[in-house]
């Protein structure tokens, strides 16, 4: 039984971790048009902020604590699809630390990259994202 709840707070915490690595770069994308210290700029940076700290953190690491607990307790560790369900995590969790490397950018006044540029980034999660659950769901191998 504890398994199941463990299993249903780790599909939270990914629910969780991927509404905001859709969110932030959209908010990357309406914080380029905005002039450096502006308001909307100044409050921009405080949305990013927040939004890495309460939400986007915390729920990476509950994922992560939370599926390598899953992946031991349930034997899941020589399956192929979760080898490759690993590295799209991994994949993830590099574009993570790409989005909080932005943001340090952002509250610097420092980006450089243009509106453009996060569009497409902002679509790498749902790739990545399709590539998980279908690992998940399917377990092609």
């Amino acid at each position: 039984m504890l398994y199941l709840w463990l299993k249903a707070f780790h599909v939270i915490a990914v629910i969780a971790w991927m509404a905001g690595m859709l969110y932030l770069p959209r908010l990357f994308v309406y914080h380029c048009d905005a002039p450096k210290g502006s308001i909307q700029s100044e409050t921009f940076k405080i949305m990013e902020r927040r939004l890495l700290k309460a939400i986007i953190n915390p729920a990476m690491v509950v994922t992560w604590v939370l599926g390598l607990y899953l992946l031991w307790d349930g034997g899941w560790y020589t399956s192929g699809w979760m080898h490759a369900k690993i590295a799209l995590v991994l994949i993830m969790s590099g574009l993570h630390g790409v989005y909080v490397k932005r943001l340090k950018e952002f509250a610097a006044d420092r980006n450089t990259k243009p509106a453009k540029y996060y569009r497409i980034l902002n679509e790498v999660p749902t790739l990545l994202l399709i590539g998980i659950v279908i690992l998940v769901i399917v377990k092609p191998f």
